[in-house]
């Protein structure tokens, strides 16, 4: 079983949406651009549990809060719909009255007559599954329910889809591995807590557990001391009060109720080689990381078809934990949905498996696929995807740099003009932009498809180039920013201060190389630091020395770069 189509309506951040899936896949994009949203309407619609949390939606579920129409039309109504496909023959005869076809050649329903045009291969069985959420005005409350897609069409009384009904489908949403902390606990949702429902083990469990607590007295012993003190508020109670207002106070290790014990019950694990238990969620992240394998594996044999979405399972763990949960979560999955903002867990999908998301100010989520251009070879993505691609797939606003000099200068001159002058300028990092090295000029417009095609904000920077260049790039990006010089260290020694020049060489060490051409490099200061700038060309060489700089010395080009960039993102329509 697995999740193929989803549509929402007016539900959060989304006006609407169309998002198809394939059996395993990432949904990556910047923050705020609705990757939770998708994962919290899957959980409306196919989660046991989420529609029992009262009230089920609230005033913020509602696209841009609005849940009561201005006019006399009726009020705005969310609505989410899941297609599901890849039913096991159990589940065909579960749900045998609400099956309908799916075409996984055209990627729709299949609205042909049965019985033979559904003998077809491309034509499987499926079920449509829809939640609808809305404000009752007249009990001035909200309301939300699932229900069997086909039966609203057909029926004027729906039919609910049940807890049971949603059991069956093996839907487990995870937000975060920073779950971890109650994953061995036993509150509702929790890991432990599902495993015990799928055994039918918690009636049994829960009355003998009260049962045998309500026995036991903490510091009954009046040599404790406690006891006593009880003893003297309840004779000072019945100077006021009659006798049965305050009888025998004393104390026990909880309310004693379900929901309480659910809270406070905590899987205890030895440490080390001694024989001390702590809290599970007291151990290292890697111990963590493991108990939330072990019993996802545990779901996954008691479940035997179960649908994982997880999000950003790389908080709090390093690279190699990461592609782990990754590899495991697959194998014990029929379908896995994860979001992520690592390189290290995207470059563990197909490139036909990574999703990139974008959101217009109209509340329209769109799904784009990773299609590389002619420029960019599939072998080239993969052996440069950290350091090339991941971050841009990840970002809304790229700036593509013509090369390492730019792609590492651009962002600390930004850095120093919003330290110096923080009204005038901003940094990269505050304004949400990504710089990617290109690599050479010759890339640059193959790089601004690819992530025009993704429905990113690109700009470029680089130096001069013939018409035909800059022709070609301007056609392909929002903005080119492109300066008069050949080169960039031009660029900064013809238009700095000798004064910044001078402090710099001061600051540096020197290799010998350029000593022996310029044994005292202020003699020849422009000279020598360009023989340097070359030299540390892939060492940080001119952003460490634009990070020294004041705004006098810096070149006006690169200060008007960094307020026009500025200015752009104050203009988008994002913000």
């Amino acid at each position: 079983m697995r999740v193929t189509r989803l549509n929402i309506k007016n539900f959060r951040g989304i006006s609407s949406a169309e998002i198809y899936f394939s059996d395993h896949v990432v949904l990556i994009g910047d923050n705020n651009t609705g990757k939770s949203t998708i994962f919290e309407a899957l959980d409306l619609t196919l989660g046991p549990d989420r529609v029992n949390r009262k009230p089920v939606v609230d005033e913020h579920d509602f696209y841009n809060g609005k849940y009561i129409s201005d006019d006399e039309s009726e009020n705005p109504v969310i609505d989410i719909e899941a297609v599901i496909t890849n039913l096991s023959l159990d589940q065909q005869i579960h749900f045998k009255d609400y099956i309908e076809w799916w075409d996984i050649d055209k990627n729709k329903l299949h609205n042909t007559p049965p019985p033979k045009s559904v003998d077809k291969e491309n034509i499987i069985a499926a079920l449509r599954v829809s939640f609808i959420g809305q404000y009752d005005e007249d009990e001035d409350d909200f309301e939300g329910s699932t229900y069997f897609s086909r039966s609203i069409e057909e029926s004027d009384r729906p039919q609910s889809f049940s807890k049971k009904d949603k059991q069956k489908c093996g839907f487990l949403y995870l937000r975060t591995l920073r779950t971890g902390s109650r994953a061995l606990s036993l509150e509702k949702g929790s890991l432990l807590d599902i495993i015990l429902r799928l055994k039918d083990s918690r009636p049994q469990m829960w009355e003998k557990t009260i049962d045998e607590l309500d026995k036991f007295h903490v510091a009954a012993d009046p040599e404790l001391g406690i006891s006593g003190i009880l003893e003297s508020i309840e004779t000072a109670i019945k100077k006021f009060v009659p006798k049965e207002w305050g009888i025998s106070p004393h104390l026990k290790v909880s309310n004693l109720t379900r929901e309480h014990l659910r809270k406070v019950i905590t899987a205890f694990i030895a440490t080390g080689s001694g024989q001390h238990s702590a809290p599970f969620y007291r151990q290292g992240t890697g111990t963590i990381n493991i108990l939330v394998l072990a019993l996802l594996s545990q779901i996954a044999e008691e479940k035997q078809n179960v649908i994982f979405a997880m999000e950003e399972p790389e908080i709090a763990i390093p690279p190699y934990t990461q592609k782990h949960i990754i590899h495991e979560i697959k194998k014990l999955s029929t379908q896995s949905l994860f979001s992520t903002h690592s390189p290290y867990v995207i470059e563990e999908f197909d490139i036909s498996q990574t999703i990139v998301l974008s959101r217009d100010d109209n509340g329209i989520l769109k799904q784009s696929e990773v299609k590389l251009p002619e420029g960019i070879k599939l072998k080239t993505y993969r052996q440069e995807f950290r350091q090339r691609f991941s971050e841009g797939l990840l970002a809304r606003r790229i700036i593509i740099a013509e090369g390492h000099t730019e792609t590492t200068s651009l962002p600390a001159v930004a850095r120093r003009l919003s330290e110096l002058n923080p009204q005038k300028y901003s940094s990269f990092e505050s304004l949400g932009i990504c710089i990617i090295d290109a690599g050479s000029e010759n890339k640059i417009v193959a790089l601004a498809q690819l992530y025009n095609s993704l429905g990113k904000r690109v700009f470029a920077l680089c130096d001069k180039q013939s018409d035909d260049a800059k022709k070609s790039i301007k056609k392909n990006v929002e903005k080119l920013f492109m300066h008069s010089e050949k080169g960039f260290e031009n660029l900064v020694l013809k238009n700095t201060t000798t004064e910044a020049m001078e402090r710099f060489s001061e600051l540096i060490d020197w290799p010998s190389h350029i000593l022996e051409k310029y044994p005292d490099p202020k003699d020849d200061i422009k000279k020598a630091l360009l023989k340097y700038f070359l030299w540390a060309k892939g060492n940080w060489g001119i952003a460490d020395f634009l990070s020294q700089c004041q705004e006098s010395e810096i070149p006006t080009w690169l200060c008007d770069v960094c307020i026009e960039i500025k200015d752009l993102y104050e203009l988008s329509p994002e913000i």
